[in-house]
């Protein structure tokens, strides 16, 4: 039995489970099928109480996971009423079951799919319809270019600030705001060359497919830091990928590029790093 048909031989077999929704990857046609595709289904329900803080219920019906979260039994909890279970089993499957009750689903664009309505459109689902495009990534206005390149090229100086220091936490903090700005105008660059038809993926883990292997591997190589010198290098490597992707970005919208900023944060960086290195020669 897949995991498919024992979570619709579950709802089946319960009347207080009305239908069967599944969300996330396995719902969009154009992510990649694989093992680690997590099963993000939607129990509808006719009370919520019966599921509600009940992980012997669960284990009951999927079996004993090797590891449950219940994010509403943990801190920042929504306490709306709603219950989740997250539970990945030993063979690794993982199956992140939520409760839809009270009232029908909202449509918020998207894709689903309904595996179970057992009131035919009549409860909890209405029909829905499912637009690919809720997945592709969106062209940034003037407003957001303006930001990432802003605040691209500001970090730069704490990272520096934090290497010379010796205050590695801080200067990989600042670096995490860094890359956030480098990884947000990849998806754009990504964007452009395909016409916005497409998705780079949560966090990009699509980068490899879309970006020219050639870029790709610069962006590999901003992960490899074992020491302060590294990660010095690792910072000119995002420096040149992020000059290529905002220029041809901001090209291709008529947005300004402020060249005038990179250049007076390169030699800043320059300034900060020879200081660094003269530091290290005296040790």
């Amino acid at each position: 039995m897949t995991t498919i048909e024992k979570i619709l031989a579950i709802a089946n077999a319960d009347e207080r489970i009305r239908g069967v929704m599944l969300s996330g990857s396995r719902a969009n046609p154009d992510a990649p099928v694989d093992e680690y595709q997590d099963y993000d289904v939607s129990f509808a329900v006719t009370d919520i109480v019966p599921f509600y803080n009940n992980p012997a219920w669960f284990e009951a019906q999927f079996g004993k996971p090797a590891i449950m979260q219940m994010p509403e039994l943990l801190r920042g909890a929504a306490n709306d009423g709603n219950f989740f279970y997250l539970a990945l089993f030993p063979d690794g499957v993982r199956i992140d079951l939520s409760f839809t009750f009270d009232e029908p689903y909202i449509d918020d664009g998207e894709p689903v799919r309904v595996l179970l309505d057992k009131d035919g459109g009549r409860g909890f689902f209405p029909p829905i319809k499912v637009d690919e495009k809720y997945w592709h990534d969106k062209p940034p206005t003037a407003l957001c270019y303006r930001s990432s390149t802003s605040n691209f090229w500001w970090c730069l100086q704490n990272v520096a600030k934090g290497i010379n220091r010796d205050e590695l936490p801080y200067a990989m903090e600042m670096l995490h705001e860094v890359r956030s700005c480098l990884q947000e105008m990849l998806v754009w660059y990504i964007g452009v060359q395909h016409g916005f038809n497409l998705s780079a993926g949560k966090y990009g883990k699509y980068f490899k497919r879309h970006l020219p292997a050639p870029m790709y591997a610069q962006y590999a190589a901003t992960f490899c830091m074992n020491d302060y010198y590294d990660l010095w290098e690792g910072m000119k490597t995002m420096c040149d990928l992020f000059h290529t992707a905002a220029v041809a970005v901001g090209a291709h919208f008529s947005y300004e590029y402020r060249q005038d900023e990179e250049d007076a944060i390169r030699q800043h960086l320059h300034t900060i790093r020879t200081k660094f290195i003269e530091g290290v020669d005296k040790v």
